[in-house]
């Protein structure tokens, strides 16, 4: 049998917008314009911890739990920050962590850890359908290992606000349909 997974990336909040390693407290911006009718009818909901995907499953109308392999990539000490903010004190540190996916974040993780963290969690997922509400460092560690991508093209995947990326298949073999908008064919 099939497993069906749709990743939806929060709405777009403070965080987003302004570039901020995400610390899990800032929430959405404004009013979301789709709601769960728009989604296909899923046997579970899951939910990457934090403000902004709890808020948002709430505004489509979801309920689901908080699964913890599913959590933002831990940025350390640069929670909470810009990435500007950063680059400007911590410059060689934040290019070497953006080139290099086994160079952990201080105090934080690496994107292969993201990867390796989300791939277990994908590879034991059950059948039938999920929604997953969750972080868009989420949706590309999940895409990387769907696709048998390097780590290293975690960052040339972009993934926009409330869209869906779509796999179905089994553990080993999956199929990625990805990107279009929510409540859209």
């Amino acid at each position: 049998m099939t497993s069906r997974l749709l990743l939806v990336p929060p709405a777009i909040g403070p965080a987003l917008r302004e570039a901020r390693f995400y610390d899990g407290s800032s929430s959405i911006d404004g009013p979301v314009r789709v709601t769960a009718a728009d989604l296909p009818e899923a046997a579970r909901v899951v939910l990457s911890p934090g403000a902004r995907c709890r808020d948002t499953a709430e505004a489509l109308g979801l309920r689901g739990a908080e699964a913890t392999d599913l959590a933002p990539l831990d940025a350390g000490r640069w929670q909470g920050r810009t990435l500007a903010e950063v680059a400007a004190t911590e410059g060689e540190a934040v290019a070497r962590w953006l080139a290099d996916p086994e160079y952990p974040a201080p105090g934080g993780e690496s994107v292969r850890e993201v990867c390796t963290r989300v791939a277990r969690w994908l590879e034991s997922l059950p059948e039938g359908r999920t929604v997953a509400v969750v972080e868009p460092e989420v949706v590309r560690a999940a895409v990387v290992h769907a696709l048998g991508m390097p780590a290293e093209a975690f960052w040339r995947l972009d993934v926009a606000p409330l869209t869906a990326t779509e796999l179905s298949g089994r553990s080993g073999r999956w199929n990625l349909r990805l990107g279009r908008p929510l409540g859209g064919e």
